[in-house]
């Protein structure tokens, strides 16, 4: 238990001069999980689709084993539920990604709000907050939700562009 409090620590927070290359893409990788895990919540209604679209997310943003995207997303679900922003988060996003990176995982964000079907008002702020962070062009924030909204089927409350 307390070794995993202090992985989970350990994690978000700033990046040690001294961190290996591979616990910065565990920071990385944590730090993306989370913020499609606060789009998931965002919803109070917490869809099986949502989790799903979450899992696909981390499927594409990076090489796990099923095990280690369970493991993330598990880790993921509970930093959020701590956390009290999402500067820790989005720059440590800044920090590792391009931003080509960065539009791919705003993308996956818009697939988690809209892959119950609707879009909350409280899902649509995170989103904007969080491009804001990442500071994420608007004509590339409104493409993005495009897209997204193309593969959920076109459908889901406040589809209008930004």
């Amino acid at each position: 238990m307390l070794k995993t409090l202090k992985d989970l620590f350990d994690a978000v927070r700033a990046p040690a001069a001294s961190e290996s290359p591979h616990d910065q893409q565990h920071s990385l990788q944590l730090a993306t999980a989370v913020l499609l895990v606060e789009v998931m919540r965002a919803d109070p209604e917490l869809a099986a689709t949502e989790r799903s679209a979450v899992i696909a997310g981390l499927r594409d943003k990076f090489t796990l084993a099923d095990d280690e995207t369970a493991r993330l997303l598990e880790l993921a679900e509970h930093t959020s539920r701590g956390a009290t922003d999402y500067y820790a988060f989005t720059s440590k996003i800044n920090e590792g990604f391009e931003m080509e990176q960065k539009l791919r995982m705003i993308e996956h964000m818009w697939r988690v709000a809209y892959a119950d079907g609707t879009l909350s008002a409280h899902e649509n702020h995170v989103m904007r907050k969080v491009a804001e962070l990442l500071y994420i062009p608007h004509g590339a924030y409104v493409h993005a939700k495009m897209r997204a909204r193309e593969a959920a089927g076109g459908g889901g409350a406040g589809g209008a562009p930004e």
